[in-house]
Order: C-alpha cells, then structure tokens, then sequence
C-alpha cells in the first residue's frame, strides 16, 4: 500500500505536466503570429488554453498539498479553494461564448466582421472572468460576515473548511443555473448552424456550416467533460460507497484521473489540431522548426 501513493501521484502528475506543456507551445504559437491574434476565434480558444491550464495548475496544486499533508493558515487555503471553484466555471463559459462565435459566423456570414470584433471579445472574456468569479466572491463575503474566529489557526488544507451548509447550496445553485444557460446556448447554436447545413444553396457556404455544426458538436461534448469534472465533488464522498473503504480510494482515483485530468488535458488539444491553420502552426513550434509549415504573415 505504500508504495500506491508514489505511483499514483506520478500518474496524476505526467498527463497534468506534459498538456500544461501542450499548452504554453499552442499559447506560443498563437502570440507569435500577430495574424492569428486579429480573428476573434483564435483569441477565444487562446482563452481557453489559459482558462484550462489554470485549472490543471490548480488540480496538481490541491493534489500536492493533499499528499504531502502541507498545513496552513486556514484563510489561505480557503482563497486558494475558492479560486479553484473558479476556475472550473471559466471553460463553459468560454464554450457558450465560442459557439455564438461560430452560430454568427455560419448564420449571419456578411455581419459577421461588425458583430465579431477583437474590442467585443474582450468585453465578453471580462464578463466571463466577471460571472465565474461572482460564486467564490460571495461566498468569500458570507464568510468574513458570519465566521469571525477559527480561520487563522493553521491546519491541513482541505476542501471542507467550509462546512455551512449555506456554502454547499450557493455553489450548487450557481453550478446549476451556470450549466443550464450554457447548454440553452450551446445546443441553440447547434440546431441553428444544422439548419443552415441543411438549407444553404452553394457548396462553400454548405462546407463551412457543416464544420461549424461538428465545432459547436465538440463544444457539447466539452461541456459534458466539464460537468461530469464539477460533479466530481458530489461522486466523490466516501458516504457514497458501502464497500470497503480501500476500494473507494482506488474507485475515487480512478473517477479523479477520468472526470477531472484527462478531459481537460486532451478538450484543447483535440480543438486546436482540428484546425487546419493553427495545426500547422503548432506543430512547427512543437517539433522544433522540424516540421515545415505554411508561412504566415
């Protein structure tokens, strides 16, 4: 049993590690071509890359401070909690925003450039960065008014130093209403861009719809990895497991590989060598300039 631990943390922490590096080469390769950073597509999934390895740095953070037992000022581990919950509720927003991206490219193709703007993406990743973080503030306010004694002793940092259950019925509420309104956008898009395949009249306007409706397919199939990641915490209770206790550990670590570390390692990935620009790009960086690319201004 105790040489389970040293495995496991090494496979915890090897995908976490090689896609966070994945990622800073996708987010190099994007800030070095001027070009990709004028088209407000590139800058949403440049978003997510960030939104994404964020919370891959925040998974191996909290799994590091579980394993080695690192005690702390409890405030600090709960700011650091917090922004955690946060950073799982940026990369559905992020896929709601990038749908409606695709939903006015393919639906309104001649307004597309007025609607679309860098100045407008900006605006929606800050509102993003505004909804996600709204959760953990509050919760932060409810603390510092209803808790005033306890939190500055240090201890073993955890996930349940918040244990009023007023606490447990905000982050559900605001996960619930969060998830419901980007699955209406996410999957308005999609029966709106499938309608568009079925009606456009020239081949060109039928190719570019239909890859829009297998992008925004993706996008739903991102969100369910997010969500099935968000409903972690609710799998994840010993008090859901009459077995032995030792096996709920390994079916726990199991569920923490599968809903929480692969899905957000392979969802940018899989995006961003979809892409037929942007993979020739990656893969010159990725392999050294050994690759030859398109050349690009």
């Amino acid at each position: 049993m105790r040489f389970q631990t040293p495995i496991k943390a090494v496979l915890s922490m090897l995908p976490c590690l090689l896609f966070l590096y994945v990622n800073a080469v996708m987010l190099f390769a994007l800030l070095s071509k001027p070009v990709l950073l004028e088209s407000p597509r590139y800058i949403l999934f440049g978003h997510l890359l960030i939104a994404d390895s964020l919370q891959l740095i925040m998974v191996v953070l909290l799994y590091i401070f579980a394993v080695t037992m690192v005690r702390m000022i409890s405030y600090v581990c709960i700011i650091i909690t917090l922004f955690a919950v946060f950073t799982f509720k940026i990369s559905p927003l992020n896929l709601a925003v990038m749908s409606l991206e695709r939903y006015v490219a393919i639906c309104f193709p001649l307004r597309h450039a007025n609607i679309v703007t860098t100045r407008l993406t900006g605006v929606a990743i800050a509102v993003m960065w505004a909804v996600a973080s709204l959760d953990s503030f509050i919760q932060l306010l409810v603390l510092f008014s209803l808790e005033n004694s306890g939190y500055t002793v240090s201890g073993f940092c955890h996930r349940h130093f918040l244990q009023l259950r007023i606490y447990s019925t905000m982050n559900k509420t605001f996960t619930i209403v969060l998830f419901v309104l980007v699955s209406i956008i996410i999957i308005y898009t999609f029966i709106a861009i499938m309608i568009t395949v079925k009606s456009a009249s020239s081949t060109a306007t039928a190719r570019n719809a239909r890859k829009a409706y297998k992008t925004v397919l993706l996008h739903l199939l991102q969100l369910f990895l997010c969500l099935a990641s968000t409903l972690f915490n609710m799998i994840n209770s010993n008090s859901l497991w009459n077995m032995n206790p030792v096996m709920a550990l390994h079916i726990q670590y199991v569920l923490f590989l599968g809903v929480i570390i692969f899905p957000k390692c392979l969802s940018p990935l899989i995006y961003g060598l979809r892409d037929h620009t942007f993979r020739h790009v990656f893969k010159n960086y990725f392999t050294f300039g050994l690759k030859k690319t398109f050349p690009m201004s």
